[in-house]
């Protein structure tokens, strides 16, 4: 796009992080519904701690308060899905915890099983994510997704 492009009146930006988010929210809703994750699927979910809406015991917003990434593979428990967002029990470092998370606060979902990944920004957030290694809760190894993968990622940069 060249600087002679004019703004556009119609949000795409808005458009397509709602719809990436109604992935996430679809796929979490498919397993809450059937119980587990089937085969060998698991999850990487990262978002914004101090997002509007986040509920995470204080010592995890302490020890990430910008950002972090939780798995879902077989230690988690109680996986509710709503339109806004979604809940889910895990543990970290041996301490159950619970947390409920907006769709609005996740910035990506990777699922090394298949080589998928979504990236974007969290709503209202203009920052780029800190990155990060190693996900907070207690999980099996599993390796890191390649580069040169299914990867969507969507960074619309907006002309001020």
């Amino acid at each position: 796009m060249s600087d002679d492009t004019p703004d556009s009146l119609i949000p795409y930006d808005e458009i397509v992080q709602e719809a990436l988010r109604a992935v996430v929210g679809r796929v979490l809703g498919e397993v809450a519904h059937s119980g587990g994750l089937p085969g060998e699927h698991h999850f990487y979910i990262t978002f914004k701690t101090a997002a509007p809406g986040v509920e995470i015991p204080k010592h995890l917003t302490e020890r990430f308060p910008d950002e972090m990434t939780i798995v879902l593979q077989n230690k988690f428990w109680d996986l509710k899905v709503g339109e806004e967002g979604f809940e889910v029990g895990l543990s970290f470092n041996q301490v159950p915890a619970k947390l409920a998370i907006p769709f609005a606060a996740v910035t990506g979902f990777v699922d090394p099983a298949v080589n998928f990944a979504l990236q974007f920004q969290a709503q209202g957030d203009d920052a780029e994510p800190e990155p990060h290694d190693e996900p907070g809760n207690d999980r099996p190894s599993a390796e890191p997704i390649e580069d040169g993968s299914n990867v969507v990622a969507v960074d619309f940069s907006r002309k001020k």
